[in-house]
This record gives C-alpha cells, structure tokens and sequence, in this order.
C-alpha cells in the first residue's frame, strides 16, 4: 500500500511539473503537428526521461550532483538558449517556404531518435527543476532526502508516469487536429511556434548574459 501511493503521488507530481506549457511542450505540438503523433509522443517521452532524471536526483537525495548541476546552472542555460534558437530558426524557415513547398508532409519516423534526444537535452538543461520537485514533494508530503531507496524508486517510476501521461494525452490531442489543417494552417503553426521558441531562447541567453554582467 506505501508503494502504491507513493506511486501515485509521484505520477502527480511528474504530471504537474511536465504540464506547464513552455519550448518543449510548443516543440512537441509542432512536431505532432508536422510529422504525426508518433513524433510527438517521442518527444514528449525525451522530456519525461529527463523529469524523471531530475527527480531521480531528489528523490535519491543525491546533494553533491544537486549542487554541481546548480553551481552549472548558467551554462546549462546558455546551452539551452542556442538550442531553442536553432529550433526557432528552422521552424520559421519551413513557415516562410513558398506555398508549394509547404505542403503537408507525409509521416516519416526516421528521426524519431533525434526528437527523443532533442526534448530531453531542452529538459535536461534546467536544473532548477530539481528546486522544483523537492518543492512538490514537500507539498505532498513527500520526505524526499528520508526515503529508503524502495519508496524513492516508486516515486521516480510515478514522476515519468505522470509526465508520460501528460505528454502521451498531448500528442494525443494534437495529433486530432493534423489532418484539419491544411497547408496555411501548418504554416501558420510553424510561424507562431518559430517566434514563440525564438522569444524563449533570447529571453534565456538575455538572462545569462544579465547574470553574468552583475
């Protein structure tokens, strides 16, 4: 019975840590949205693996990686700001294309490891996300740096369920509309989801930059 609720509350915790909207789950949309549902359901997952990474970390109370992913904060920052830059520029390229080279692409799953690997260095790059889970645990009621390592390794197995679901119903709902949009409505994604990861990653180098000039 202590297993199975801490199951459930890491599966909330890893739910409400993934639900906010930010680059990955505008990147997941995207991808959905241009190559399929399966594109986005590996997405999703890349960034589940890297929640559950994260809360692997405070769940198992590992203080002295905790400290250097922190001390390394920035770095991590900057890294993440060029990639969503990279993404941005790519999307706007496609959004940009002449009408007829815009045209609904056919579903391909060639690159299906490159999405995985992808939303998880994005994810990967906040440690902060460890703040936060031992946040949400502490709201749960959840002793993160006093659980024996049985109850710490249901709880990490809840946090990527819950974000699993998350992205899985996500996909999900994106993937509904694919066939709904033609070749304007795609562009128009792909604009909209360009400008919005180019407003991301400035606002992220900007913060770095900031950091380091004080």
């Amino acid at each position: 019975m202590d297993s199975l609720l801490m199951l459930i509350k890491g599966a909330l915790a890893g739910f409400v840590i993934a639900a906010p909207v930010g680059p990955v789950g505008i990147l997941c949309v995207q991808r959905t949205l241009h190559e399929g549902r399966l594109s986005g359901l590996t997405s999703g997952l890349g960034a589940a693996f890297a929640d559950a990474f994260y809360g692997c970390i405070a769940a198992f109370g590992l203080s002295l990686i905790s400290r250097w992913l922190e001390a390394h904060e920035l770095l991590f920052r900057l890294g993440g700001g060029l990639f969503l830059l990279c993404m941005a520029w790519r999307m706007l390229a496609v959004a940009l294309r002449p009408p007829a080279a815009a045209a609904m692409p056919a579903l391909r799953h060639e690159s299906l490891p490159g999405h995985f690997i992808s939303t998880f260095f994005l994810t990967v790059t906040n440690p902060i996300t460890i703040v936060a889970f031992l946040g949400i645990f502490a709201f749960f009621g959840i002793g993160a740096f006093g659980l024996s390592d049985e109850m710490a390794a249901w709880l990490v197995l809840g946090v990527f369920a819950g974000s699993s679901v998350w992205w899985l119903s996500l996909a999900g709902l994106a993937g509904a509309f694919r066939t709904r949009l033609g070749n304007g409505g795609l562009r128009w994604i792909n604009g909209a989801s360009g400008l919005l990861m180019l407003g991301f990653g400035l606002y992220g180098i900007g913060s770095v930059i900031w950091t380091w000039s004080l």
